[in-house]
């Protein structure tokens, strides 16, 4: 997965108000004792008529003024920068995150400190104490932060606070620029396997169809060097003022649809070690493993989103498809629990019926990796009939009983209105589905080998279809 490019953000404006009236509310209380000292003795030196005691008042009147002045310009001649590197991390993971100073002036800074705003769950807030930068010098500190949540984290703005060599006067610059850090959802290595009704191939030496029927259905594309000029296609080119060749043959890529059940009430608990934190990792290692296996893949949620939304909801493939497995990343970076109480939606969806919903029809096409919570009796009869005969269903199923450690069995599922989850893997499986318990002390990766194991409409060996 594309974990992101470096990224500069500077900010040259600054966010300060009220120009040289704001300065002088920099002054620190040292200031404000040489101007009230300085004040005192010119208005003695006149009283008493002492002229060295009026160049003394001067001078202590004058000095917090002309630092007042220069750090006013100085801090106007200063550029910040800052540079994440990645932008996108898997939760538990660090990133790097670089600050530039420049000062553009003629002058010499003072004593400097730059103070990065980070959220807490990334760690302390940084500061650095930069005791002189040079005219047209350059100092660059660097801090790491990490999260064991995923979300979108902001950094910034970057503060910058000034201060002269006496001490006098402090001055805080804000930059307005910021950046966003990404962290995505833990995702594990699976093992390569085979699920029943999957068609051949995972992509590689699947079926291919001729785009060029006719000449009116011809799919012409770019020439580039190499291209056999026989294949030039000069109506084309005369359209679009370029040279375009005919796009023969087009590989046919098997299609995986993974759905992730977010709703509310099929979930209990929170935090990193919750059932649904579960489900959400589970779904990016299987999205990330689909692709590198070469399917076209979409993301499809029980509110019937699907990410990508263009192409028919499924990754096309080349630059497009990274792109797409990127967004698919961070949609689940944020993926929250959703209101609904069905999967009527995502029914729809698989299925290839729901209005609106840009699949073209093809929603039930190639292998279906689902990941559910608590199930009643409705949705566990909408579940069961997103699985069709001909394509692979993969069903994992957690149970928040035993996901939050509660007595679990058949008289405690039904008491809150739910099936017990033998009967919901059952129901699974007789509608074709390879369904499996999903418990917490086992890992994804094996689940996923024993799904790859089991024959259609079965699950794994021990209890309840899954693990003991």
């Amino acid at each position: 997965m594309d974990a992101g490019a470096p990224h500069d953000a500077g900010g040259r404006g600054p966010q300060d108000g009220g120009g040289l009236r704001a300065s002088l509310a920099g002054l620190t209380t040292r200031g404000r004792s040489f101007l009230a000292a300085g004040i005192a003795a010119g208005m003695c030196a006149y009283v008493l008529g002492q002229s060295e005691l009026l160049r003394v008042g001067l001078l202590l009147a004058v000095l917090p003024l002309l630092c007042v002045l220069a750090l006013h310009r100085t801090r106007h001649r200063v550029s910040g920068s800052r540079r994440l590197t990645p932008m996108r991390v898997p939760a538990g993971s660090e990133a790097r995150v670089q600050l530039r100073l420049d000062n553009t002036s003629r002058m010499s800074t003072g004593l400097l400190m730059l103070q990065d705003r980070v959220p807490y769950v990334l760690g302390p807030r940084p500061r650095f104490v930069l005791d002189r930068v040079e005219p047209g010098g350059r100092r660059e500190v660097s801090y790491r932060v990490r999260s064991d949540l995923r979300g979108r984290y902001p950094l910034g703005p970057l503060q910058l606070r000034l201060t002269d060599p006496f001490g006098l006067v402090e001055l805080t610059r804000s930059f307005s620029a910021y950046d966003t850090l990404t962290v995505i959802p833990r995702t594990e290595a699976l093992p390569v396997v085979r699920f029943t009704g999957e068609s051949s191939g995972y992509g590689d030496g699947s079926r291919r169809s001729l785009a060029l029927a006719g000449e009116d259905d011809v799919i012409p594309r770019g020439y580039r060097r190499g291209d056999d000029l026989r294949r030039v296609h000069w109506r084309s080119t005369a359209r679009y003022g370029e040279l375009m060749v005919r796009r023969e043959e087009q590989p046919q890529r098997s299609r995986a649809t993974v759905l992730l059940d977010t709703r509310r009430l099929a979930y209990e608990g929170a935090g990193p070690g919750s059932a649904f934190e579960w489900a959400v990792s589970a779904t990016a290692s299987a999205l990330v493993h689909l692709l590198e296996q070469g399917f076209s893949v979409r993301l499809l949620t029980d509110t019937g989103d699907c990410v990508p939304r263009e192409g028919g909801g499924f990754t096309s493939g080349g630059q497009e498809s990274a792109e797409a497995a990127g967004l698919m990343m961070d949609t689940l970076a944020v993926v929250g629990h959703s209101d609904g109480a069905g999967l009527s939606r995502a029914c729809d969806a698989v299925r290839g019926n729901g209005a609106g919903s840009g699949f073209g029809g093809a929603g039930g096409d190639g292998l279906l990796i689902a990941f559910f919570g608590d199930l009643d009796d409705v949705q566990a009869a909408l579940a069961a009939r997103m699985c069709r005969r001909g394509g692979g269903a993969v069903a994992f199923v957690l149970d928040s009983a035993d996901w939050s450690g509660r007595p679990a069995g058949p008289a405690a599922a039904t008491a809150q209105g739910l099936l017990p989850l033998e009967e919901r893997l059952g129901r699974l499986r007789d509608a074709g589905w390879t369904a499996l318990a999903a418990p917490p002390a086992v890992a994804f990766g094996e689940l996923w080998r024993q799904a790859g194991n089991a024959p259609a409409g079965a699950g794994g060996s021990g209890s309840a279809g899954g693990w003991g």
